[in-house]
């Protein structure tokens, strides 16, 4: 188990301060899944920018859920209307609805699949141009459930996860769904008291080994973090214990 702590190199807007359920970045650009019915969108926006150059909502009865860039267009999921969207990433128009089995939480590129979450212990195997399951993979941490599953990005051989509530980043073997590696981003510093579901979650994979860009639900910033040695502040599995909505 490698343990690990976020070293903030900048601190960059949060475009709109969207109630963000998924974010990813590729050459300086960053798309953004914002959730709520009938505030959901797909945002785009130059990395550093203070407003969204450009925005797609979503039809009122929908809550959007994560995105990922796969085949050379958007993925964004739902939360429980089972439904996909397909995206042009440069002129935001729909290009394909699907239907998929299970909830939708996150979803990332992991090699030759995509894998997405459903807020339980489990991530599905996917294929990048249907989306039909092709596989469970169940996550543990010291042979415990890690549940509560949220977003997610592919880095490094990991899959890595915010867990839904929790100021911690679970690292994830795609093959064995063991998790390798913990991060500790509490000190990203973000308060927000009387808004409870203000909670980290937004995860991007920058170029850089080891950088990411994080974020959370109505926060103000986008943090560019990278990952530096850290310790661990009591039993692995108890720093990840989320709660399982399945």
């Amino acid at each position: 188990m490698r343990f690990h702590r976020v070293q903030v190199l900048r601190r960059l807007p949060h475009p709109g301060r969207g109630f963000t359920q998924g974010l990813i970045v590729t050459g300086g650009t960053v798309w953004e899944s914002t959730g709520q019915y009938g505030e959901s969108a797909l945002r785009r926006y130059p990395l550093g920018a203070s407003e969204p150059e450009a925005c797609a909502a979503l039809p009122p009865e929908l809550f959007a859920e994560g995105i990922c860039l796969a085949g050379g267009a958007i993925w964004q999921l739902t939360w429980q209307e089972r439904t996909a969207l397909r995206w042009h990433p440069d002129s935001l128009q729909l290009l394909a609805t699907i239907s998929y089995n299970r909830e939708g939480w996150g979803i990332c590129e992991a090699g030759e699949y995509l894998m997405t979450s459903d807020g339980s212990s489990e991530l599905i195997r996917r294929d990048p141009q249907t989306l039909a399951s092709l596989g469970m993979v169940r996550v543990r941490c010291e042979g415990e459930r890690v549940a509560g599953l949220n977003d997610l990005a592919w880095a490094g051989g990991r899959i890595w996860a915010n867990i839904l509530g929790r100021p911690y980043l679970a690292g994830i073997d795609p093959g064995s769904g063991e998790v390798t590696d913990i991060v500790d981003a509490r000190r990203l510093g973000e308060r927000h008291r009387r808004d409870p579901q203000a909670v980290l979650n937004g995860i991007a994979a920058l170029p850089a080994s080891g950088e990411f860009l994080l974020t959370g639900k109505r926060w103000r910033f986008l943090h560019h973090v990278t990952l530096i040695p850290g310790r661990a502040r009591g039993p692995a599995a108890g720093l990840l214990a989320g709660q399982d909505t399945r």
